[in-house]
């Protein structure tokens, strides 16, 4: 499964962490779409809601980014760092 957390630091307050993950933990909350299970913890679910997460093959890099997240006021142009509305 990818687990998405969200912890506190970058250059706009927040950061997107992505790992590989095969344990679930009891407050763990499971998406599944097409086969794909993406979990995460009930604190990272509040930042995360209505996200979409992508997967982008480029030169410079290739990986797990959130390109839409309404809970965002802004975010680095590495997608990685972000700050929160309001």
């Amino acid at each position: 499964m990818l687990r998405v957390t969200v912890d506190a630091g970058g250059c706009n307050g927040f950061t997107y962490n992505y790992t590989f993950d095969s344990v679930l933990s009891p407050d763990d909350i499971v998406i599944e779409h097409k086969g794909a299970k993406v979990v995460t913890d009930t604190i990272s679910s509040e930042f995360l809601n209505g996200a979409v997460i992508d997967y982008h093959d480029e030169m410079i890099r290739s990986g797990f980014i959130i390109n839409i997240n309404p809970n965002v006021e802004s975010a680095c142009s590495c997608k990685v760092s972000f700050s929160l509305k309001d």
